[in-house]
């Protein structure tokens, strides 16, 4: 194990042999690193945080640390990370709150550039980009193989599906359905994803139906249960992995979404 003398790691954590920690680290109580992550230097871990095999801390980064939620009273409230993320230049990532089910998690192959922040009780998924100073409040929900733009906010308790794209300096309140692209403050749709969709290799058929569902919901003036029920009309005979993407993005909205 490859550790700065400059670093304080305590003594509870667990740490495996093939990880490096850079000068001037601290690892606190209840943290365990999996293999092949680096901590290049100043990073700040604080648990109980389980760090998956591989992840790379870029310097100032604080990840695990009490949220600063006044219903947080100590409790001990986890962080989950996966693989392969990048947390760059001061990035910040709290633990959950009993309020909800205690724990924030990130999957694996997440992109996290300087200064961006993922709040208490969050759940993000995989493959997602959040590019410089983009921040999500508690209790968000974002899945799967998204760009997330600079500058931009998310309230609490909103969920943004998979494939979707938010534009820079994007100020959302309401949920996003999976493919679509919102950009502006305050956020508004401005089309699908279609990039996005080409680059993870969706067939022409199934962009095919993502759009003719996508016409019913924003386009045709349906009312939101009234498009859902045409959606699923669409698929009824096909069954579609990535058209039953977009509809369960729009069943499970709570919040409403934007349109």
């Amino acid at each position: 194990m490859k550790i700065h003398p400059s670093s304080i790691i305590h003594p509870s954590s667990k740490i495996d042999e093939s990880v490096e920690i850079g000068p001037f680290c601290i690892i606190g109580e209840n943290v365990e690193i999996s293999k092949g992550t680096k901590l290049l230097s100043h990073v700040v871990l604080k648990g109980p945080t389980f760090i998956g095999e591989n992840n790379i801390f870029y310097q100032f980064s604080t990840i695990g640390e009490d949220t600063p939620d006044k219903k947080f009273k100590g409790e001990k409230t986890k962080l989950e990370i996966g693989h392969r993320n990048i947390f760059r230049e001061g990035v910040t990532v709290h633990r959950g709150t009993v309020q909800d089910k205690g724990i924030t998690f990130i999957g694996s192959d997440n992109l996290l550039m300087a200064y961006t922040h993922v709040a208490h009780d969050c759940i993000v998924g995989n493959d997602n980009v959040f590019a410089n100073n983009a921040g999500i409040a508690g209790h968000v929900k974002v899945g799967s193989n998204i760009s997330i733009g600079a500058l931009t906010t998310i309230h609490q308790f909103c969920n943004i599906g998979d494939y979707s794209f938010i534009g820079m300096n994007t100020s959302i309140n309401m949920d996003v359905p999976a493919y679509v692209k919102v950009a502006a403050d305050p956020a508004r749709v401005i089309g699908l994803n279609s990039v996005g969709m080409t680059r993870n290799h969706l067939t022409a058929e199934s962009i095919s139906l993502i759009k003719k569902a996508y016409k019913l919901v924003y386009r045709k003036g349906l009312k939101i249960g009234d498009a859902i029920n045409k959606s699923k009309d669409i698929n009824k005979d096909i069954n579609d992995s990535h058209l039953k993407i977009f509809i369960n993005s729009l069943e499970v909205s709570e919040r409403g979404i934007l349109r």
